[in-house]
């Protein structure tokens, strides 16, 4: 099964060198999920509300799953959209440590084929040294995606020291802009998220934002 997109790994670190806090849910949505993770809608449903949306981009990021990407292959969805201005990047969520905190990381743009993701699509967290963020990172570097930590503001652990590591180990990015007060419209969460993105910013690592759609809607959480 060849890659869903056909943007390779130089025109992907540009769409991302170029996300703002207006990117997400209008034009960019790096972090959704279907039903066949935790999800309430198919992987097809999901396609349909983002192309009707006029969503430019899209990657389906299902927890420790890739059944989504195998789904819409199979069934040649992407085939009813050919005409429409649209791409679906191949992604996933994992969870992992960072500096001994459960964390999250989105892999974007990977290879679904890869066979070093094997550890990682079982539908459940690894264990041991698969467990730990940099390794989960070489991983999705490995399968050709770039690694983003997930909604940096949700965790035990202060947002700056955890990007701080992050920006330590190598992992390439930052989902800068999220919804923490999960507004039924999406919509940045101005202070914490204006932090983040300073930090990002003199980090120079590349930024991400999605809306983390559990639900009937893109437009929401």
């Amino acid at each position: 099964m060849r890659q869903i997109s056909k943007m390779n790994h130089k025109e992907l670190i540009e769409v991302t060198s170029n996300i703002n806090k207006n990117s997400c849910p209008n034009h960019i949505n790096f972090h959704c999920h279907s039903n066949l993770s935790d999800g309430s809608m198919t992987p097809e449903e999901l396609i349909k509300q983002a192309t009707n949306n006029k969503l430019r981009y899209l990657s389906i990021t299902d927890h420790h799953s890739i059944k989504a990407y195998k789904y819409i292959y199979k069934n040649k969805i992407l085939e009813k959209y050919s005409e429409v201005e649209f791409d679906l990047i191949s992604g996933i969520e994992i969870n992992c440590l960072l500096k001994g905190c459960l964390v999250h990381l989105l892999g974007i743009g990977i290879n679904v084929n890869s066979k070093a993701l094997n550890p990682y699509i079982q539908g459940q967290s690894a264990i041991g040294n698969n467990l730990q963020a940099r390794q989960v990172m070489n991983v999705i570097r490995e399968a050709g995606g770039l690694s983003f930590l997930a909604h940096p503001g949700r965790y035990r652990i202060p947002f700056d020291i955890l990007i701080e590591e992050a920006f330590n180990i190598g992992i390439d990015g930052i989902e800068v802009w999220y919804d923490y007060d999960l507004n039924e419209i999406w919509k940045p969460t101005e202070f914490i998220c204006d932090e983040i993105d300073k930090l990002t910013t003199n980090y120079q690592m590349l930024k991400s934002c999605g809306t983390d759609t559990h639900g009937y809607s893109l437009l929401g959480r």
